[in-house]
């Protein structure tokens, strides 16, 4: 047999297939409608797991997996359906829309904002990105600045999240499940790296280098060129360590760092440049105790716990797809007080305004045990 007519054998099973597609999704709006005058919620677990038992057993075994996975599929969108047919908003998207009507139209050129580190740190660099006319004040740990946050102590609090090339800052993700954030802005800063040291030192006397753990990560090629001979010693911050090198009485020592710790600390720059690519940008999340979402807000970030069963991060992936939402970010992390067990943290493109973000806030409940509500916000190029 030609192709051409097993591709017409195709298209006349496909066409039965959008017809009964039809067809089933006026039934499910009609079970959506009776669920809500009954009182019952969207999803019967004990329902869908007897039905997709049922149609596995139905196909041949060489079948049961892909008819399990597409069956899995079309009881996400029936449920997805039967939320945007039901006109009671949920507590999340209410709280969400208070915000936006109590939020001021323009975010705020002046506030105080905590920043891990000291002066000449790269979150300093990214709080100046975000404000006009910050009040910095700066803290020994990532961990401070989320607290100086849930405490009130600061309004805001910028951390990093990730870099381009040494990848996500695991210490600030984890940290997220001990605290009580929302994010209400973004940026991302290019990050020049420098080796920096007291006047006079040359690269052939160093010795030994101070910086922060990501900062190494990004500069590891120029720092295998140097050779064994030089010692490398992780610190708190970029910053600290320029601190640090023009404290010392050693004259061997350096810090990467960047330029503004030249001026700022009375230090020459060595090197320039030397992080490992010339794209090198970390994205920085500013967040702040209350909620807070500013006209133009297009990213929503997200943490879910999901069940430790196979299918679960796939049914949520298939649930943002059949939204049309685009996934620009997930990332996952062990829950120390749970065995295999994650949280999953994902970052969508979508905007605060559409019928799409509506869906899925409405739905969160339906397709996660556990889940947060981080924030919606623009980012600052």
């Amino acid at each position: 047999m030609q192709l051409e007519d097993l591709r017409k054998q195709i298209d006349e099973i496909d066409q039965t297939l959008v017809q009964a597609f039809a067809q089933r999704m006026q039934v499910v709006a009609q079970v959506s409608k009776t669920k809500q005058e009954q009182g019952l919620p969207v999803l019967d677990p004990a329902r869908e797991r007897q039905k997709l038992a049922d149609i596995a057993a139905q196909l041949p075994p060489e079948m049961e997996q892909y008819g399990y996975a597409l069956w899995s599929i079309l009881f996400e969108v029936s449920r997805s359906y039967q939320s945007s047919l039901r006109p009671q908003p949920s507590p999340l998207r209410q709280e969400i829309a208070a915000s936006m009507d109590q939020t001021p139209n323009l975010f705020p050129p002046s506030a105080t904002v905590a920043c891990q580190g000291v002066e000449g740190a790269y979150s300093q660099l990214a709080c100046e990105k975000l404000f006009k006319h910050p009040q910095v004040m700066y803290f020994g740990s990532f961990d401070s600045v989320f607290s100086a946050i849930e405490n009130g102590f600061c309004q805001y609090g910028v951390l990093p999240l990730e870099n381009s090339t040494a990848g996500s800052v695991k210490q600030v993700y984890d940290l997220m499940l001990r605290h009580s954030f929302k994010i209400v802005r973004s940026t991302r800063l290019k990050v020049d790296h420098n080796l920096v040291a007291k006047k006079g030192t040359k690269l052939e006397d160093v010795k030994e280098i101070f910086s922060h753990p990501q900062a190494i990560s990004q500069c590891s090629s120029f720092l295998e060129k140097l050779g064994k001979d030089v010692k490398v010693t992780p610190c708190e911050n970029t910053a600290a360590a320029a601190e640090a090198v023009d404290q010392s009485q050693r004259t061997d020592v350096a810090a990467i760092a960047s330029y503004n710790c030249v001026a700022l600390y009375g230090l020459e720059r060595l090197a320039a440049d030397i992080q490992d690519r010339s794209n090198n940008y970390t994205r920085f999340i500013c967040i702040s105790k209350k909620l807070e979402i500013y006209p133009g807000a297009d990213k929503t970030s997200l943490m879910m716990v999901l069940p430790h069963r196979p299918g679960a991060l796939y049914q949520v992936l298939a649930r943002f797809y059949t939204l049309g939402l685009n996934l620009i970010k997930l990332e996952s992390r062990p829950l120390p007080d749970r065995e295999f067990e994650f949280m999953f943290y994902f970052d969508l493109e979508t905007s605060v305004y559409s019928e799409e973000f509506i869906r899925m806030i409405d739905d969160l409940s339906t397709i996660s045990q556990e889940f947060q509500y981080l924030g919606s916000y623009s980012e600052v190029i």
